[in-house]
């Protein structure tokens, strides 16, 4: 008989892995409710010029040796979520769209992870603007960059529209299994709020990422930071801000609830 992707990861070390990947799925958490606490400062004007990018935020919880040890544990859970990602990706038999997902979260997942040892061992690598802009001054400068930086612009859009949609028409409720009766209700409200949050954010950086392309200027490139201080810029900039801010940290308590019962 063959052996189905489920079955691969059945047995002791399936569980240890199941239970690394649910693990990343809490520092996620984590890590959305400090980034929402470092937007809304930006909001209020109390940020101290602190930066809200998800760097400054693993950054700061690694102010402390208790801190950097929960960095290193980070490492290895959102490694552990990324491969989790990847394994669905490649040996999973969902349909194409959903294949196509699993290598996007995985790339997410094991990004954090690599910039999770990147702040553990005492290197920044820049703020998160000045690496969004220099990835796009190099991709410029490949041939036909306007294009390959404005499709990416363009499919950052896409995600943030996605995140949007998922989250106002529920459908994060899919992600998850076993959840108490009793809960319902605040989980639904944490994912709708959550995942519109972060449609609003991503679908900033994603127009700031195709600003760039179109006008073939990498400075015009932004990364999380960038996205809220254009937000802030727009009628009413503070007030949408906040909300993104709370958003965050709605989506953090979320990721805490699907560390329990996602569906894996």
């Amino acid at each position: 008989m063959a052996t189905t992707p489920t079955s691969m990861r059945q047995g002791s070390s399936g569980d240890a892995w199941e239970k690394g990947a649910r693990a990343g799925y809490a520092v996620s958490g984590g890590l959305h409710i400090m980034l929402g606490y470092l937007i809304a400062q930006v909001a209020l004007g109390g940020g101290g010029g602190e930066e809200a990018s998800s760097s400054n935020a693993l950054s700061q919880v690694g102010e402390s040796t208790l801190g950097a040890v929960l960095l290193w544990i980070a490492v290895v859970a959102f490694a552990a979520l990324g491969l989790w990602q990847l394994a669905d990706a490649a040996l999973s038999r969902h349909k194409a769209s959903d294949r196509v997902k699993a290598l996007a979260k995985a790339v997410v997942y094991l990004a954090l992870s690599v910039t999770a040892a990147s702040v553990a061992m005492g290197s920044s690598g820049g703020s998160d603007d000045q690496q969004a802009q220099g990835l796009v001054a190099t991709a410029l400068g490949w041939p036909g960059g306007q294009f390959i930086v404005g499709a990416v612009g363009v499919g950052i859009i896409g995600a943030g529209i996605f995140h949007v949609v998922k989250g106002a028409k529920k459908k994060f409720l899919e992600d998850l299994t076993g959840v108490p009766r009793g809960s319902g209700k605040t989980v639904r409200g944490l994912g709708m709020v959550g995942y519109i949050a972060k449609g609003i954010a991503l679908g900033a950086v994603g127009a700031l990422i195709t600003y760039a392309a179109v006008t073939a200027d990498p400075d015009k490139a932004e990364g999380l930071d960038g996205a809220v201080q254009s937000l802030l810029d727009l009628p009413g900039g503070q007030i949408i801000v906040v909300l993104v801010g709370i958003g965050f940290a709605a989506y953090g308590l979320y990721s805490f609830v699907r560390a329990r019962y996602a569906r894996m």
